[in-house]
């Protein structure tokens, strides 16, 4: 009897142990990626928001460690994860014309330091993870120095980080829309996931944030994006799709660049919609495009998007260019988080 007992025991705990363990079949949590700067006092309501990316983080002067914009803001944002016992707050480190990363990455000592330095940031603003907005490996666009190692380095890199920040913690990157200067098969299984730049892609008469092509789409469109770097080798369940909270104006008619939250305030012009590419567009009296941007209404349309193909989730820059009642941040959450809840 005492066997059987202990025998029986035995497997209620082994079932409970079992029952206990999420499948590897189990889909990944959706996300909702709200990239908020150091230059900005607004933050966002966490209940519509899974992840923060704190802007920015710089590789230092010396090549090794890591220095933070306003660390007084960080702490701030830090502290909203007292709110929301869900909510992951992770440094972002780079940003347009944010360089120094080729020279770290090159050199094996500064690589180890700069992770360990990610670590010790990590610890002490108590963040749940990093991102890496190096932009971009190999090119000079931004002003920065590169080199033609610097796809391979980036590799390195990762690794780097994410043994000096452990398995616990979250290991994120931007990513230009083309999917380019990035070896993703090299990171595929360093990485929590990939938040795609979805914008930027054109000015007027061109779409900035298509999400199909069409005739006035720029340079490319999110779902360009989407299957460049899935071709690459990411997985779709790892690739997060950005949405801009601003329009790109022609410079004439409309600033270059406009928050949506001032962009709604212009008056004087049309809005218009292109039904292929899935976006609006402003257009003046004489019928020009004088402004591409997004509404709750394309927001909507690429959340389907998302989620009809598997993908991790949606990620928008920035939080600051909502309005005051967090209209776009909102539609963002609730359309993304409707596959999750079961809603149509």
């Amino acid at each position: 009897m005492i066997r059987t007992a202990g025998l029986f025991l035995a497997m209620i705990l082994l079932g409970a142990s079992l029952w206990a363990t999420p499948s590897f079949n189990e889909k990944p949590q959706k996300v909702v990626v709200a990239y908020v700067t150091s230059w900005t006092q607004a933050l966002p309501d966490t209940r519509y928001v899974t992840h923060i990316n704190y802007a920015f983080g710089h590789v230092t002067e010396t090549f090794d460690g890591v220095r933070i914009d306003n660390p007084q803001r960080l702490k701030t944002v830090a502290a909203l994860k007292t709110a929301s016992k869900e909510l992951k707050v992770l440094l972002s480190i780079g940003g347009w014309g944010s360089g120094r990363f080729s020279e770290m990455a090159a050199d094996n000592n500064n690589r180890k330091k700069f992770a360990d330095d990610c670590a010790r940031v990590v610890k002490e603003y108590d963040l749940d993870g990093i991102d890496i907005d190096w932009e971009y490996p190999t090119s000079k666009a931004g002003g920065i120095s590169a080199s033609d190692d610097d796809t391979k380095n980036f590799t390195l890199l990762m690794e780097d980080i994410r043994e000096a920040i452990g398995k616990r913690k979250l290991l994120t990157l931007a990513t230009v829309m083309s999917g380019k200067y990035i070896d993703f098969a090299a990171i595929k299984d360093l990485v929590d996931f990939v938040n795609i730049m979805a914008y930027d892609s054109g000015n007027p008469p061109k779409h900035h944030a298509a999400l199909h092509r069409s005739e006035m789409t720029g340079s490319g469109s999110g779902e360009e994006g989407v299957n460049a770097h899935h071709a690459a080798g990411m997985p779709v369940d790892k690739l997060v799709l950005g949405i801009p909270f601003y329009g790109r104006g022609n410079n004439k008619d409309i600033k270059g660049f406009v928050h949506y939250r001032d962009l709604i305030k212009l008056t004087g012009f049309e809005s218009k919609w292109d039904a292929i590419a899935k976006v609006p567009y402003l257009v003046n009296a004489a019928g020009e495009m004088v402004c591409t941007y997004e509404t709750p209404e394309s927001i909507k349309i690429k959340a389907a998007f998302i989620n009809a193909n598997n993908l991790r989730g949606a990620m928008y820059w920035e939080y600051a260019g909502d309005t005051d009642d967090g209209l776009l941040s909102r539609t963002v959450f609730e359309e993304v988080m409707k596959a999750a809840s079961g809603k149509k």
